[in-house]
């Protein structure tokens, strides 16, 4: 291809990687735009592929997924065929692809993965027992931290639980749940249920969201009102208690001003008696005084006459 067409149909399908899990619909349009302008190339194939079967256009799924196994030679892809041909309704396609001969010589993930669709077709099929005897392989109880483990172990738990095996299904959920990592599978919520219990779903949507903090900031706000207004209260029982104080100073003053009155009006009366006495003094000394000179012009008045 020309560089600049090679460019644009690398940008799509860049595009289509990034957008395969938050919105795989958007993806599978990006890889359409990308098989128009490079329909030859296997790998543009099997993003059609890929993101058609996450966006859930298993028909057209299909189509891409064969078109890849013969274009490129890749086995690889008979699990999502046959899940495909499960979700189109036709459970016994897709065991048929489960016996091919190349199912042998796929990788153990994807062997798995094939194993899993072959039993949910035999559900489908109303065919439960031998589902799970589909799912009775020695990997159960493998020691592995691979992607299929928790996968295989909730399809059996979910076989069990449908065949009325309540226990051994509630077992085999906490298997999984125990090597499920990110919860990807449910197997957890699915044993809280096989147990009576409830999962309580703690998130909110945007509009809770915006609703919680409306009324968080209502509350702020009725808080800080009532600050301000303590904080006023607060303030006049302070004026209140300054202004008694000087009330209180203003009345210690008045009884001062008041016992220095008493104390001078008390003390100019007894300057008064004081004085009043000194003149009684006085004029009793005064009286004596004539008295003795009255008795002393008549002794003399006396002396003359003899």
């Amino acid at each position: 291809m020309p560089r600049t067409l090679a460019d644009l149909v690398a940008q799509h399908l860049v595009a289509s990687g990034q957008l395969l899990e938050d919105d795989p619909e958007l993806a599978y349009l990006h890889a359409k735009t990308a098989r128009r302008l490079a329909a030859r190339l296997g790998g543009v194939r099997e993003a059609v592929a890929v993101t058609a079967y996450l966006s859930e256009h298993y028909d057209e799924a299909l189509t891409e997924f064969r078109a890849v196994r013969r274009m490129t030679g890749n086995h690889e892809v008979l699990p999502a065929m046959a899940d495909c041909e499960r979700a189109l309704g036709r459970p016994e396609k897709a065991l048929a692809l489960s016996r091919e001969k190349q199912v042998i010589g796929l990788e153990e993930g994807s062997q798995i993965e094939m194993l899993i669709v072959a039993a949910g077709a035999r559900r489908d099929m109303g065919q439960t027992a031998a589902a799970i005897q589909t799912l009775e392989i020695p990997e159960l109880t493998k020691r592995t931290r691979a992607e299929w483990l928790p996968r295989l172990r909730y399809a059996y738990a979910d076989a069990l639980a449908e065949a009325g095996r309540t226990e051994e299904a509630l077992v085999w959920f906490h298997r999984a749940a125990g090597a499920d990592a990110d919860g990807s599978t449910g197997a957890a919520e699915r044993a809280a249920e096989l147990e009576g219990l409830q999962f309580t779903d703690l998130g909110h949507d945007e509009n809770d969201a915006e609703i919680i903090l409306e009324e968080a900031t209502d509350d702020l706000e009725i808080t800080d009102e009532a600050d301000v207004d303590t904080e006023a209260d607060d303030e006049a029982d302070t004026d209140d208690d300054e202004v008694d104080a000087d009330a209180d100073e203003v009345d210690s003053d008045d009884e001062a001003d008041a016992g220095d009155d008493e104390a001078e009006h008390s003390g100019a009366e007894d300057a008064v008696d004081v004085e009043d006495e000194v003149e009684s003094a006085d004029e009793s000394a005064g009286d004596a005084e004539d008295d003795d000179a009255a008795e002393g012009d008549e002794q003399v008045d006396g002396k003359l006459k003899d």
